[in-house]
């Protein structure tokens, strides 16, 4: 199946028309690599724990064109080769493997060499038609030598949402890449072998590396797992709560949102950090951490977006025709475009509780992790309250196939300015796909949504026992 970078019905993608791989990467670092059965994952979901780490590790260089000064991305090594693929799933590689050089590189393709780059960790996403997707974790620096040269982007392909943990990967194999390219092989063939950790737990490789010895590497995975594709600590510094509030508002309702920034880091991760704050709903429209040049026409399209842009394409952005957008300047700190109505999409109190939630003892927070949590418990409980006795509104027939009861759901809700806000709600597609899941299944998913909806029904009883007992 082909590749796309969206996922809008009965649209094909722009990436769905890319040919076979430019040229053939060289495979230096090892022979006769053998290859482990594939995993389809759907959509980031919640790993148990058992998978592989990642399909691919890949090597992406720039290439002198044959004509003109320009440079083109180029894979110039990957680990495994594919071997005795049917002509289908050859095909699809193929147009996976031939679209990752242009996500490595999206800054164009006019670079001169230099003796100083720093270093970038970034990430993009590739959606297939079917929904499933594989996600792209980039580290781009300048290989090691001396003199003037072109960076390089280290690019591991997986269908695992955990950017922390593969984060420190690529910090692996950065380190085993100064001392030499055959040094990474071993480490990444015995992460091939290992099994991805289920949530809390830790997988420790055994790597040797000349004139250090054996290493014993550690890898943890978050506890909580619907949040280890993401660190907050990025949007955070770049925008207010007030505005990173709009920025919900707007995705709520699914909106156009373009984020820019002058670092392919800043914007994958605040990109990902505003799609994390939807959960337990799943951003499902055109999703591009970051833009290649070649790609820029994405703005003028009518259909929900939200992707990131260099700042150096700015100009470009804010001559295209555009209508109902929210332009997000990450440098500044500023909103370049806006409807004019994010302040007043959810319901006042609501709002206040998050904003009062997020500023709560907010400078006490000293790891990435207690910073995720701070940053989006308020979010969820935002849709405990608005939505959360979903469940009890799902009819379900003798075959167990469940029924949603939209109108009572809405008025379900005692706040006139709740019951406005999920009207509009309902009619979305992160809530009708969620809906759509919960009807097909007979019991709640025992997720962490779930938990929480349970502790405030829990505190709601506590809340009317107290009450009874004054009175």
């Amino acid at each position: 199946m082909p590749f796309q970078v969206d996922r809008v019905p009965a649209t094909p993608g722009p990436l769905a028309s890319h040919g076979s791989l430019p040229g053939s990467p060289q495979d230096h670092l090892g022979e006769g690599v053998k290859e482990p059965e594939r995993t389809q994952e759907h959509c980031l979901p919640n790993f148990a724990g058992g998978q592989h780490f990642f399909e691919y590790l890949l090597v992406v260089s720039l290439k002198k064109k044959h004509s003109g000064p320009d440079y083109e991305p180029t894979i110039t090594y990957q680990f495994p080769k594919r071997e005795n693929l049917l002509r289908g799933q050859q095909e699809e590689e193929e147009r996976l493997l031939g679209a990752i050089p242009l996500f490595c590189f999206p800054d164009g393709n006019e670079w001169a060499p230099l003796t100083e780059y720093p270093r970038e960790t970034f990430s993009f996403v590739l959606t297939n038609v079917d929904g499933s997707r594989k996600i792209g974790y980039c580290r781009r620096l300048l290989p090691a030598g001396r003199g003037p040269r072109l960076p390089e982007v280290y690019c591991i392909i997986s269908c695992i949402g955990c950017f922390g943990l593969f984060s420190k990967i690529l910090d692996e194999v950065e380190k085993r890449h100064q001392i030499s390219v055959a040094v990474i092989y071993p480490f990444m063939q015995g992460l091939r072998e290992a099994a991805f950790p289920a949530p809390g737990k830790t997988v420790t490789l055994k790597s040797f590396i000349p004139d250090s010895g054996t290493e014993f590497i550690s890898l943890t995975r978050p506890l909580d797992s619907h949040l280890e594709h993401v660190d907050f600590s990025s949007l955070l510094h770049c925008l207010s709560f007030e505005q990173i509030l709009q920025i919900f508002a707007s995705a709520v309702l699914e909106r156009r949102i373009i984020f820019l920034a002058e670092g392919l880091s800043t914007l994958s991760q605040c990109i990902h950090a505003a799609a994390a704050l939807l959960y337990p709903f799943s951003w499902a429209h055109t999703y591009i951490p970051v833009v290649p040049e070649s790609l820029l026409d994405t703005v003028c399209c009518p259909t929900p977006f939200m992707v990131g842009v260099q700042m150096r394409f700015r100009e470009k952005v804010m001559e295209s025709p555009m209508e109902e957008v929210l332009l997000v300047d990450l440098c500044e700190g500023t909103f370049l475009m806006s409807v004019g109505d994010e302040k007043h999409i959810l319901p006042p109190k609501l709002q206040d509780d998050i904003l009062d939630s997020l500023g709560h003892k907010i400078k006490e927070l000293q790891t990435s992790e207690q910073i995720n949590e701070h940053v989006s418990g308020p979010f969820v409980q935002f849709f405990v309250k608005t939505v959360g006795h979903y469940a009890s509104y799902i009819k379900r027939e003798a075959n167990g196939q469940g029924h949603f009861q939209e109108r009572a759901f809405y008025k379900a809700l005692p706040s006139k300015a709740n019951r406005r806000f999920v009207k509009k709600f309902v009619k979305t597609q992160l809530f009708s796909l969620f809906i759509q899941e919960a009807e097909k299944s007979k019991n709640p998913p025992a997720g962490y949504f779930q938990k929480k909806i349970l502790e405030y029904e829990e505190q709601k009883k506590q809340k009317k026992s107290k009450e009874k007992t004054v009175k």
